[in-house]
């Protein structure tokens, strides 16, 4: 296989193709739409179902309809059509089938504007609609990460029979770089035992939503909280640049943690004692590893950076539990900061520097 230059939401679709996906179901918004747009052509080249909804509402209930026959199925949206989603995001988790959702986030709150943020970092980790529920989340960072992820997501909704979400951002939908594609996978000849397939021959499956009595309904959802806790246990993950020896370690995810890199590298390079720690699953939160950090390193500082009010910072103060200080820098409504930008807030929480400057 070789290197090709791709479009970060063009990556995501074909990559999906190339995983098995059989059934698409969206409807247009930017700045995802050229995702829809090579679904729309691929899938009817290779033979599966593509079908443009008449909105995210249909779209997530076709969704649903199709993880239920028991094939990889999958939709993407942005900020404002993934809200739509929530009741249908909500069904599917009552009714334990598996399926893929690519949010390609963009500015908000309301219908906010078409470029990059991070704002959807609570709507994407704490929920599927109502209930006591939290899908996968996965958080690339470059288009190479995008396509691998995608690859992993619908291996991952089916080995859970969990929703699985990939967050994006404007900025990786629209990026271009070389990036290396899978090969195709061939589809599976039978369907999962569970699946709604007709019932020929054999007592009828029956997949529902529903449980009225309040002793079943606690019961699933203790089922919930048992695979949530195996999925915690297995399926952390993060990487991490000079990490082991930081002094001040800076948290960033997706895009913000991309661009933080760079100041990372540049502080660096001035002598500053600064890593980088960048969770990949966004949730289950890689709180092992972070705690594990905190434990043998040197950090005596955290600097969460997110393209919007503060989010993830959450998650990261459960974590750290108030054993060293954790601060938070972080551009809203679309603004993307710049490594040099960075690089001057890195300056202001570095230990040595924060405190000659007091």
């Amino acid at each position: 296989m070789s290197r090709e230059l791709l479009k970060g939401n063009v990556a995501i679709a074909e990559a999906a193709l190339r995983a098995g996906c059989q059934a698409f179901f969206g409807y247009p918004i930017t700045p995802q739409t050229e995702l829809l747009e090579h679904m729309a052509r691929r899938m009817v080249e290779l033979d599966r179902v593509f079908l443009q909804a008449e909105s995210e509402v249909a779209a997530i209930n076709m969704v649903y309809g199709a993880a239920c026959a028991g094939v990889r199925t999958m939709t993407s949206s942005s900020s404002p059509g993934y809200s739509l989603m929530q009741e249908g995001l909500s069904y599917i988790a009552a009714s334990d089938v598996p399926c893929v959702v690519v949010d390609v986030m963009r500015g908000g709150p309301g219908l906010g504007n078409i470029l990059p943020s991070q704002g959807d970092y609570f709507q994407i980790t704490r929920s599927a609609g109502h209930g006591d529920y939290r899908p996968i989340v996965l958080a690339p960072a470059t288009v190479q990460e995008a396509i691998d992820f995608t690859e992993l997501a619908f291996d991952l909704a089916e080995q859970y029979r969990h929703l699985v979400v990939l967050a994006a951002d404007g900025q990786l939908g629209q990026m271009m770089e070389p990036a290396e594609l899978p090969s195709m996978r061939s589809l599976p000849r039978t369907r999962p035992a569970w699946a709604i397939t007709g019932a020929a021959g054999r007592a009828p499956n029956r997949i529902s939503s529903l449980y009225m009595n309040a002793e079943e309904e606690e019961a699933f959802n203790l089922r919930i909280q048992a695979r949530l806790a195996q999925i915690c246990a297995a399926e952390q993950r993060s990487t991490e640049v000079q990490a082991t020896h930081a002094e001040l370690l800076v948290i960033g995810f997706g895009t913000a943690g991309r661009i933080a890199a760079s100041a990372v590298e540049q502080a660096r390079a001035e002598g500053l004692r600064v890593g980088l720690f960048r969770p990949q699953t966004l949730y289950p939160f890689p709180a092992e590893r972070l705690s594990a950090l905190l434990a043998c390193c040197a950090v005596q500082n955290i600097l969460v950076i997110e393209m919007n009010a503060g989010q993830m910072v959450e998650d990261v103060r459960l974590v750290v539990a108030g054993r060293v200080p954790v601060h938070h820098y972080g551009r809203l409504g679309g603004v993307v900061p710049y490594p040099e930008e960075l690089y001057t807030v890195i300056q202001q929480h570095y230990p040595s520097l924060a405190a000659s400057a007091e």
